[in-house]
């Protein structure tokens, strides 16, 4: 793992009026179907009262798609009961790259490596 081989997913989702405890529930899903990819970093849900955070990084573009596909069903069933309101991705130019056609669609604020270190 280089900074310039990983790419990091920022998703940050508000649950509508009276359904976090549903998409906290739902959690388990993603993190079990997750567990299965060999090019996942890590994986992880935070709360700060109404907004959820996934935090999560994957080994280049192809690892990071590839999540998408794997959790594709589970993402749209959150999109369900949540909203979008967030959506980061960090990496290299050439990996992000990658990644800007198959995600067009979608509202990504795009970040670009510039310098980075891994201890």
């Amino acid at each position: 793992m280089t900074p310039e081989t990983t790419v990091s997913i920022h998703p940050y989702f508000q649950p509508h009026e009276g359904k976090l405890d549903e998409f906290i529930a739902g959690m388990k899903a993603f993190v079990d179907r997750t567990s299965s990819e060999d090019k996942v970093l890590f994986y992880d849900f935070t709360v700060c009262e109404r907004t959820v955070f996934c935090r999560e990084a994957y080994v280049g573009g192809e690892g990071a798609l590839a999540h998408l596909d794997n959790v594709g069903d589970l993402l749209e069933a959150a999109l369900g009961i949540s909203d979008l309101v967030r959506l980061e991705v960090h990496g290299a130019a050439a990996e992000l790259d990658k990644m800007r056609e198959p995600l067009k669609d979608l509202p990504v604020q795009w970040f670009v490596l510039e310098t980075g270190l891994v201890k």
